[in-house]
């Protein structure tokens, strides 16, 4: 999907951090760009920053953990763009700063609600819309270079384990729409600024619990929340990275290429773990 312009676009926590960014590259691209969001203001803001620059977009209330939410956004989408070619399913939530054994089933469940389930139920509602497009048609979902390794100096253990299993879903999707011509990325960003910890705790439903500040200090206005050795990226600047991603229809959309040591570090270990594996299989 290399030609974006005249294409429309829908943005899942588009009204703030990493979907804002998303949202105001894809309309540099002259993309009508839907920004939906929990907080319909915070769309309707980041919608008309695109208009009064000359781009085209509009605002959709939307709750990814609601499948009824989604169907009526999806709808609403098809009746005012009258198709759907990239759909960046980018709503997350950090439930907790705890470790895992202080981080309570409520908060498990609101970051699986969102970060997993949120994802699927997005790509569910929308699928039909881009089948209509395809084969110029394109997924992008966003986990984080959580979901490719750990963070054991930060202690984010429920939301890590929610990025892993969002990248696992993005890489079998990616598999199965391929035959159909859809292309599917994953945007695995390091530290992003944003306000994402604090959207987080403002739109956490009562069912889930309340969100409580414990003795553990977030990294202001991150994103991601990794080592603070790794420079924070501003928002704006992911979006350009994102249209170079599905343009050139790459699996893993990343930033911060000073990261990459970790990941190597990470599948090092895995390569030395079965190295170990067949030197025991070899003894009788």
């Amino acid at each position: 999907m290399r030609d974006l312009a005249g294409r429309v676009a829908v943005v899942t926590g588009g009204g703030s951090g990493i979907g804002r960014g998303i949202a105001l590259g894809l309309a540099a691209e002259e993309m009508t760009v839907a920004v939906a969001d929990i907080r319909v203001e915070s769309a309707e803001a980041v919608a008309a920053e695109i208009n009064e620059g000359g781009g085209r977009a509009f605002a959709v209330a939307v709750d990814v953990t609601s499948v009824e939410s989604l169907e009526l956004a999806a709808k609403q989408v098809a009746s005012e763009a009258g198709a759907l070619h990239l759909l960046c399913a980018n709503a997350g939530v950090l439930a907790q700063i705890a470790p895992l054994d202080d981080t309570t089933v409520e908060d498990w469940e609101y970051t699986l609600s969102v970060n997993v389930l949120g994802v699927v139920k997005t790509v569910q509602a929308f699928l039909p819309l881009l089948r209509k497009s395809a084969p110029d048609a394109h997924i992008v979902n966003t986990a984080s270079l959580g979901g490719l390794i750990s963070s054991p100096d930060l202690p984010i253990g429920a939301y890590t384990a929610s990025k892993y299993a969002c990248v696992g879903y993005s890489e079998s999707l990616r598999a199965e729409l391929a035959v159909e011509g859809i292309g599917v990325s994953v945007l695995c960003p390091s530290v992003v600024t944003s306000d994402l910890i604090a959207t987080s705790t403002q739109n956490r439903p009562k069912g889930y619990g309340e969100q409580t500040t414990r003795s553990y200090d977030a990294p202001p206005d991150v994103a991601d929340s990794h080592p603070a050795s790794v420079p924070s990226m501003p928002a704006e600047e992911v979006g350009p990275i994102v249209v170079a991603g599905v343009r050139a229809n790459r699996l893993h959309i990343l930033t911060h290429p000073e990261t990459r040591s970790r990941v190597e570090e990470r599948f090092g270990s895995i390569s030395d773990d079965y190295a170990f594996a067949a030197k025991n299989e070899a003894k009788p």
